[in-house]
């Protein structure tokens, strides 16, 4: 065996260890989380812990549907927020804009992607939360803190916006130039190429960028935790304070260990999250990796 053939083999071995280990690890973690939630799954229904509305743990009452739709009003308004403007500027970005435009904005969405969530909240409490209470809400004829579904979701949709906008550019520009040049030939405008082939061609991969940054808001932790309000009820507008899983994880778990019930409610929550959030990259993952078979890339 020649030396190139032998580095392709070794590649190839540590390539494939890697993706098992990597898929072993969230076996674990799935596992673990499972088992420590088994105590408060013997001694309660699932469907009274997913659809109750009682929660009051002294009393041994988990009732997580106000912390489901938390995270349901936050996370689907952090899309709405983010999905329609990050779309239109991968679309820009790959077929409008001239190199110096796009060598400005490409690294400014990475950067912005690399920030930490901690900074996102500490920005939402600073400019989002006294907007909101100051100016947006008194404007509607609403009395809040600040500290609600609004803020929660505008600051979920800064952070998914550069994944969104970097899938979907990316995804864009994959497809073959070939299929641009044939409908210029047939008299197309760039609009009319763009609206009817580019678009249609790229459809598939801009799903999956909203996908990956659905799994991404719906798992955020702190920068939520700062700005949503984290109170248990369920929300019933916008300038009303919510209290996503991810927050009640964060807030409660350390100073609750040693309390078997709420410890193990607790797992239950954090194992529901990973198999939402699981659950959505899977699926993105596999309609990109046939996007790329498609279009013959990676």
């Amino acid at each position: 065996m020649n030396t190139r053939r032998l580095t392709e083999v070794l590649a190839g071995k540590l390539m494939l260890s890697a993706t098992v280990v990597l898929t072993l690890i969230t076996l674990a973690i799935a596992l673990g989380l499972l088992q420590r939630s088994i105590p408060i799954l013997t001694t309660q229904p699932l469907s009274d812990l997913l659809f109750s509305s009682s929660w009051h743990p002294w009393e041994g009452k988990f009732g997580f549907y106000p912390f489901i739709m938390g995270t349901i009003w936050v996370t689907l308004l952090a899309m709405i927020l983010s999905a329609p403007p990050g779309l239109l500027t991968a679309v820009y970005l790959s077929e409008y804009s001239v190199g110096k435009v796009r060598a400005v904005v490409k690294p400014m969405i990475d950067l912005l992607a690399a920030i930490p969530s901690v900074v996102y909240g500490l920005w939402g409490v600073l400019i989002v939360v006294p907007f909101i209470r100051d100016y947006l809400a008194p404007r509607v004829g609403v009395t809040t803190t600040g500290y609600t579904v609004l803020a929660g979701g505008t600051v979920l949709a800064i952070m998914v916006l550069p994944i969104i906008v970097a899938i979907s550019e990316e995804v864009i520009r994959a497809v073959p130039q070939d299929v641009r040049e044939a409908s210029f030939a047939l008299g197309a405008t760039k609009w009319q190429t763009v609206r009817h082939v580019v678009l249609r061609q790229g459809l598939p991969g801009m799903i999956v960028a909203v996908t990956l940054g659905f799994g991404r808001a719906f798992g955020e932790t702190m920068a939520v935790l700062m700005v949503a309000g984290n109170v248990a009820k369920i929300p019933s507008s916008l300038f009303d304070p919510a209290y996503p899983i991810p927050a009640l994880i964060a807030n409660n778990y350390g100073e609750m260990m040693s309390i078997p019930m709420y410890d193990s409610a607790l797992m239950l929550a954090a194992f529901l999250l990973l198999l939402v959030v699981l659950a959505f990259s899977l699926v993105a993952a596999v309609v990109l990796a046939r996007i790329r078979r498609s279009y013959s890339i990676g």
